[in-house]
């Protein structure tokens, strides 16, 4: 029988709910009529995808298995190369365009997670396929507050004509709830923060929220007497993990005000009200976002996640790069010497930053390991060389152990023209769901387990 959560792992005061981590003191308890927890923490699935494909010859080391240098985009990940997988030869024959001539960014993203071939339309008779992480939802999500939580830093479109004739809803959502149904993902950090810490009830939430930037109190204030009471059923080692978390959520809090409040050097923020909207930055926002993705897992939120660095076929200016012309420009770079190397050196700040999730994740102990040990994050694009608009051969990176069953460090090199869908099957086995297919796959990826 399928068993939901319990209220026990959650800190509740005045509309507000603020999940906790896994204790290793309350592993496998009974408390009162409810089952406090697992006995091992969870494994957390996310899908991180960038835009416009890669610079590939500086994306793929030239050897294999665990004796691999890391070229000059994945530099940047240095810190984790004994935490990732560096995976070759996989392809998205759904993005390709079987007589539908061009849309190739829009089918890149629809195929991504869904391994189908989007209908060619900019209408409303959507028809694509259902996603890797909604299929999970579907059959774990019920364990979690939250089935499952869509983000990105640019705004989802459910209409209008984007790519060639392909609707916007193709190249700006990656997870899809069904054939027809896109799943609209929330860029505004303030709104994710507030529905982690809601009490369920939008309504209440809200209120909540509104209490607490007209009392300028952090949510915390809230939760203060449920927090007391449960270090009391804690042993040090976790009474130590709940005062750490505390104080990430608080710092959360703290940047979310700090990111658009007005800069003045003398002023006292730290129990100014959130603002609404999305940091000034590019960098701000995504790394804002990764704060989210950290505090969701970590509290046991959502196990499944999808992270969207940009829309698909952003034409973005990376001007803190020193780059005038935008990203999917640079992309379509006819060999130009000049035009690689800015994609290169975008692709390259992309990995910087993913790095800074990686960090936060690889800091926090968890059970015998560490948060980013017991999750799979799977990070790249449906496109491989911009120019080429070629989906074989995709740059794909896999962190993360799923709680032991998967063996990083290595690069791995698969037969052309393995489906991508293969390795989803191997990643939602790992999230403990039977399945032997999904999309276009021919089974489950091998040698991920050594």
């Amino acid at each position: 029988m399928k068993r939901g959560i319990s209220r026990r792992t959650v800190l509740r005061g005045m509309g507000t709910a603020l999940a906790l981590p896994w204790f290793e003191s309350l592993a496998g308890r009974a408390w009162g009529a409810d089952w406090v927890q697992d006995k091992k923490p969870p494994v957390r699935m996310a899908f991180l995808c960038t835009p416009n494909g890669m610079h590939m010859p500086d994306w793929t080391p030239t050897s294999f298995a665990s004796d691999f240098e890391l070229p000059a985009i994945l530099q940047p990940l240095a810190a984790f190369r004994s935490d990732m997988n560096v995976i070759h030869g996989l392809a998205l024959d759904g993005a390709r365009a079987h007589g539908d001539g061009g849309g190739d960014h829009a089918r890149a993203l629809a195929a991504f997670l869904t391994g189908a071939h989007p209908r060619k339309t900019n209408g409303s008779n959507l028809k694509n396929g259902i996603s890797a992480d909604q299929f999970a939802a579907l059959e774990v999500g019920h364990l979690t507050r939250f089935p499952s939580l869509e983000l990105g830093i640019e705004g989802s479109a459910q209409s209008g004509s984007c790519d060639s004739g392909y609707s916007c809803a193709y190249s700006s959502n990656v997870s899809w709830r069904n054939e027809t149904t896109p799943v609209p993902n929330e860029i505004n950090p303030q709104a994710v923060f507030d529905r982690l810490v809601g009490a369920g009830d939008p309504s209440t939430s809200e209120g909540a929220a509104k209490q607490r930037n007209l009392y300028r109190k952090s949510v915390l204030d809230f939760v203060r007497d449920d927090a007391q009471a449960m270090q009391k059923n804690l042993g040090l080692r976790d009474q130590r993990k709940l005062d750490e978390y505390l104080h990430a959520v608080r710092d959360v809090e703290r940047r979310l005000t700090l990111s658009q409040t007005l800069k003045k050097p003398d002023l006292d923020l730290s129990n100014f009200p959130r603002p609404a909207g999305a940091p000034e930055t590019y960098e701000q926002h995504l790394k804002m976002m990764f704060d989210l993705v950290v505090l969701a897992f970590q509290s046991d939120s959502t196990r499944i996640l999808t992270l969207m660095f940009a829309n698909e076929g952003s034409d973005r200016n990376y001007r803190e790069l020193g780059l005038s012309a935008g990203h999917h420009q640079l992309s379509h770079h006819a060999n130009n010497a000049d035009k690689q190397a800015a994609i290169s050196k975008i692709n390259q700040f992309h990995t910087k930053l993913l790095s800074y999730l990686l960090e936060r994740l690889k800091n926090i102990p968890e059970g015998e390991g560490t948060l980013l040990q017991n999750c799979m994050l799977l990070y790249g694009s449906g496109i491989a060389d911009g120019n080429a608009h070629n989906h074989d051969g995709l740059p794909i990176l896999l962190f993360g152990q799923a709680g032991g069953s998967i063996v990083t460090g290595r690069h791995l090199k698969y037969e052309a023209e393995t489906p991508l869908t293969n390795l989803y099957v191997a990643m939602l086995q790992r999230m403990g769901i039977s399945v032997d297919t999904f999309g276009d796959s021919t089974g489950s990826l091998n040698q991920l387990d050594g």
